[in-house]
């Protein structure tokens, strides 16, 4: 059965604003003046930075669902599925791997590539995802994800980190839980994060739970696509996310709620708000016409893969090249924010000044490749 038609305008919205969020986090003026909620949290606990990343793996969870209703409808084989799902995901995390790489593309380069990151886990999450959920009963799907969140909670707190001690007491250290040792296993410190070279926030173990994330978009999906009314389908979205996320709350008070573990927890507490979040979208859009809002959101949400990588290799550029400012060689990035943006605000207001003009300028370049109907699909 296709999904009603009506739940696609909010779901380009909710992922439009996603992504505008995603670009404003990412590009502020300056790293040392940020307000607190742009921040991601030190550790365990979360900012409404740290729901950005979940609700977009939630969103390509529901998405997948359409796309793979869509293709049986046409009549593509299993094969062909599952074929198309495998190019896509490998599609995905080359993107990753190449707005790593970008600009510095020879292959001495390469060697101290970053290889977890933003891109690649969606990649990950959304293969397994849509394997794990493409046949077999709700029943048997729903076991699936129970024993990904309980078994990642089991290892990450029962089972004792080499060199160290039990999982449960190593939670509150970065570099001391049994994922960071993993990561430093399997991937070297040449690997990860640069930031760390100890851990990596999308390193291997902690990729299991957000295949979790991915399979609660799936299942919202697929309830989205029932044949029930709006207000059935909207009152269903709004009971299970505050069921969920006040699981996730409470399961938090022996698993922290961690964006860089993505906890179990978290999955669960950032799974319920997404699901809120949409449903508040189609309360909005399509229970009682208020579309305005959403306006500025669609041609993110439509493209969001261009707007992502395009404006990572561009934040790339503006940091790489130099220009000469007060007698200093400085990258383009520091000087056009001290020209035009730090002389007439605070530093922190400065800051996200020039956050909020990165996104706009996002905005001006996608909105005619939204007029005419131009959207880059993997």
């Amino acid at each position: 059965m296709t999904a009603p038609a009506e739940r696609l305008r909010a779901l380009d919205a909710f992922r439009g604003a996603t992504i505008a969020a995603m670009l404003l986090v990412n590009n502020p003026g300056t790293w040392s003046a940020i307000y607190p909620p742009l921040r991601h949290a030190e550790w365990h606990g979360w900012t409404p930075t740290d729901l950005i990343f979940p609700f977009f793996v939630f969103i390509v969870g529901v998405t997948t669902h359409m796309s793979l209703t869509a293709r049986r409808a046409k009549g593509h084989t299993e094969g062909q599925i599952v074929r198309k799902i495998l190019i896509r995901g490998a599609t995905i995390i080359a993107c990753g791997l190449l707005l790593h790489a970008f600009p510095y593309f020879p292959a001495e380069r390469w060697t101290g590539l970053r290889f977890p990151g933003v891109l690649q886990r969606i990649g990950v999450a959304y293969v397994l995802a849509a394997l794990l959920t493409r046949r077999g009963s709700l029943k048997t799907q729903v076991l699936i994800l129970v024993a990904l969140l309980y078994g990642y909670w089991f290892a990450m707190t029962l089972l004792p980190v080499p060199g160290g001690g039990l999982g449960a007491l190593a939670l509150d250290r970065p570099d001391a839980s049994l994922a960071a040792w993993l990561d430093r296993l399997v991937l070297g410190t040449r690997h990860l994060w640069s930031q760390s070279r100890t851990w990596d926030p999308e390193g291997l173990l902690s990729t299991i739970p957000a295949i979790g994330t991915a399979m609660l978009g799936v299942f919202t999906g697929r309830w989205l696509a029932t044949p029930r009314s709006l207000d059935e389908r909207l009152s269903g979205l709004f009971f299970a996310g505050l069921a969920a996320t006040v699981a996730g709350t409470m399961w938090g008070w022996s698993f922290p709620i961690n964006k860089n573990l993505w906890t179990s927890s978290y999955v669960l507490f950032t799974a319920g708000l997404a699901t809120l979040t949409l449903a508040a979208c189609l309360w909005l859009m399509d229970r009682h016409g208020r579309t305005a809002w959403a306006r500025p959101f669609l041609p993110f949400g439509v493209n969001p893969l261009i707007a992502f990588v395009g404006s990572g290799m561009m934040a790339r550029v503006l940091g790489l090249i130099r220009v000469p400012l007060g007698g200093q060689s400085v990258p383009l990035q520091r000087a056009i924010f001290q020209l035009i943006f730090e002389p007439w605000l605070p530093t922190m207001d400065a800051s996200l000044a020039y956050a909020l003009v990165f996104v706009a300028v996002w905005l001006l370049l996608l909105v005619p490749l939204y007029r005419r109907g131009v959207y880059l699909r993997v």
